[in-house]
């Protein structure tokens, strides 16, 4: 006998006490640059209310995953076609089967093995995730992968050695040792600070004292 969408449904754990069970980052090399990436993207895509991107927080899939908490989810992922809410976690069961369209993790000596291997595996085969990178903050070791039938292929890189993200519509590439967003015509995407200083420096090639505008 075949179980109704509902019956399923009251199988699976009451998502409003899923909390994210992640660790702290490894160091603050790790927090800068997720948050880099976290403000840097949340700024251009200010207009937009269809994604959402969890920094250090779990996605929950299964219920054996749940129940073996085996699973560090990843540093950085993207899921769009999906409300900008506030998430406690990614409960796959409660947004409509949804998995990250792209997920990024942040290398460190203890995860390196898992993030190359293990995870690769997984969000290849399970999550179907369409595009994987990671990046390690000390070393630079930066590498791309975009999803072609059950696989996952290397994405080569362009001339600066900057990978194309079909997902992001930009390229991911490194600038002043950090993991940065650069558009089609290689301009880097600016945090919001970043842009703020820009526009001062705008206003003063003007001869416009930036402080005295309200």
């Amino acid at each position: 006998m075949s179980l109704t969408a509902q019956q399923l449904e009251a199988m699976m754990p009451d998502a409003t006490q899923l909390l994210s069970d992640e660790p702290e980052m490894e160091s603050s090399l790790h927090y800068t640059q997720l948050a880099l990436l976290v403000a840097c993207l949340e700024f251009l895509w200010r207009s937009r209310t269809d994604f959402f991107i969890g920094a250090n927080l779990t996605i929950y899939f299964s219920r054996q995953q749940l129940r073996n908490r085996d699973f560090r989810g990843p540093d950085f992922f993207l899921v769009k076609q999906t409300q900008k809410i506030p998430r406690n976690s990614w409960v796959t069961w409660e947004e409509d089967g949804k998995y990250p369209n792209l997920i990024i993790e942040l290398l460190s000596v203890s995860t390196a093995d898992t993030d190359r291997n293990l995870k690769k595996r997984l969000y290849q085969d399970r999550f179907r995730t369409p595009e994987y990178f990671w990046f390690s903050p000390e070393t630079l070791e930066f590498a791309g992968f975009r999803l072609v039938g059950h696989q996952y292929q290397a994405i080569m890189p362009s001339q600066n050695s900057q990978l194309w993200s079909e997902e992001l519509e930009l390229f991911l590439g490194i600038a002043n040792k950090q993991l940065r967003y650069f558009t089609r015509d290689g301009n880097l995407v600016p945090t919001p600070e970043e842009r703020a200083e820009q526009l001062a420096e705008r206003l003063r090639s003007l001869g416009i004292d930036p402080n005295t505008i309200n």
